[in-house]
């Protein structure tokens, strides 16, 4: 994502703003100048390594919002106290996380009420009370890391608005940030209460971007345009096709595309 990111700074496309998914804050971090690009992998492979550690959990992603999620886990009693909403992902598309037992106790009630769910291919129960006994290991980890105020403003994740500058300097968020709930419907209809948006994932396929539209429901009026830089295929050149797609797109809304560059 980091050098997706360069990459289309490099041809011209510089980001007034931005938002990343759990650990792709970590990506805005480093482009908005918070961390060094060194000190932010080093510490997302340090935090993998402490999660990797813990015992394996279940993440269960469900067709609902997620207070009524909340409301099913309270549901289910002390069988629910090990559960948490992960992350609120559209206006009607939430994750559960936690222990397997819990999960598979809240997918039978869920199953019972024809609610849609399906589990995710994760070995561990992220943004989750699992998490607990890594955030404060982790909180010292970021707290060798020489943080700054970001140069370009992005959301966060954990509260669903604008970054300040006292968190994004806090070893204290960057902990918390892998237990709390990722609140990216929230922070994305923040992102695009601003008009004329045009919004580029940078990362593999175009998950975050499908994430992005139901904030905006099909044949809205002013509705922004949401691109994958890197489309939802890979076979042959579709990655490079769907790249120039997008910059094509970007150039003929104004963007200062540097062509030459490209070519």
């Amino acid at each position: 994502e980091y050098a997706l990111a360069i990459l289309l700074q490099s041809l011209g496309i510089q980001p007034a703003a931005m938002i990343g998914h759990s650990v792709g804050e970590f990506v805005c971090a480093a482009l908005a100048g918070v961390m060094e690009p060194m000190d932010a992998l080093r510490l997302v492979a340090e935090r993998a390594r402490l999660m990797q550690s813990l015992p394996a959990g279940v993440m269960l992603s469900v067709r609902l919002p997620a207070l009524r999620l909340e409301e099913r886990i309270a549901a289910l009693g002390d069988l629910g106290l090990a559960l948490a909403v992960a992350s609120e992902n559209g206006p009607a598309l939430s994750v559960a996380s936690g222990p397997t037992g819990s999960i598979e106790a809240l997918r039978a009630a869920l199953d019972s009420e024809g609610i849609a769910c399906k589990p995710l291919h994760t070995s561990h129960a992220f943004h989750s009370p699992m998490m607990d006994p890594i955030v404060e290991t982790f909180e010292r980890a970021v707290a060798k890391v020489p943080l700054k105020p970001p140069t370009i403003p992005f959301v966060s994740t954990s509260t669903g608005r604008w970054i300040k500058a006292a968190e994004a300097t806090d070893p204290g968020y960057w902990a918390r940030h892998l237990r709390a709930t990722v609140r990216f419907a929230t922070g994305a209809a923040t992102l695009l209460a601003e008009p004329d948006r045009f919004l580029v994932e940078v990362g593999p396929r175009a998950t975050l971007s499908t994430l992005a539209r139901q904030q905006t429901p099909a044949g809205t009026a002013g509705a922004p345009v949401i691109l994958a830089a890197l489309g939802d295929g890979c076979a042959g050149d579709a990655e490079r096709i769907a790249l120039l797609s997008v910059l094509g797109r970007l150039w003929v809304a104004g963007a200062p595309v540097a062509f030459p560059k490209l070519f």
